[in-house]
């Protein structure tokens, strides 16, 4: 089992409204959708040419690892509602190039998936067979860029 957690809402609240990347102080790049995207509050990709969305610098790494890895992303312009299905994996998303890496201590890349729409939860499970890696990241295969992190389901009891 596993959980698929967006960007925080504290983040991207405060891209909305200092119209400045949190992390860097850069400022946000506001346009008419051009491509899918996908946002990455939601998870949901964009309808090219109809929404707003807004470009941030962002490091997916802030929190887990002092080595930061900042890019692009974007969220919809106006507020969202934050992807919080976690233990299923984002049906928008399904139908993208997509890359799964699996990240261990301190950052080190273990292991990476390219997986087809039907094979992504396998893919997110065998990268959880390794008990070193700690977390993965889901990005864009064409753009290389974060789109979301994947963490182990804790198991209750």
């Amino acid at each position: 089992m596993f959980h698929v957690f967006p960007i925080g809402p504290s983040i991207t609240t405060e891209v909305r409204i200092s119209q400045r990347s949190p992390q860097y102080g850069h400022p946000v790049h506001a346009e008419t959708a051009a491509g899918y995207g996908p946002c990455r509050s939601c998870l949901n990709v964009f309808r090219e040419g109809q929404e707003r969305r807004l470009l941030f610098t962002y490091n997916p790494f802030d929190g887990l690892d002092a080595y930061p890895l900042p890019g692009p992303v974007f969220i919809h312009e106006t507020e969202c509602s934050a992807y919080d299905e976690g233990a299923m994996f984002p049906p928008a998303l399904r139908k993208l190039p997509l890359t799964l890496e699996g990240y261990g201590a301190d950052r080190w890349l273990l292991a990476r998936e390219r997986p087809s729409e039907p094979e992504i939860e396998a893919a997110i499970e065998s990268l959880f067979k390794d008990a070193e890696v700690r977390y993965i990241h889901v990005r864009n295969t064409e753009a290389g860029c974060y789109i979301a992190r994947v963490e182990r389901a804790i198991s209750g009891g």
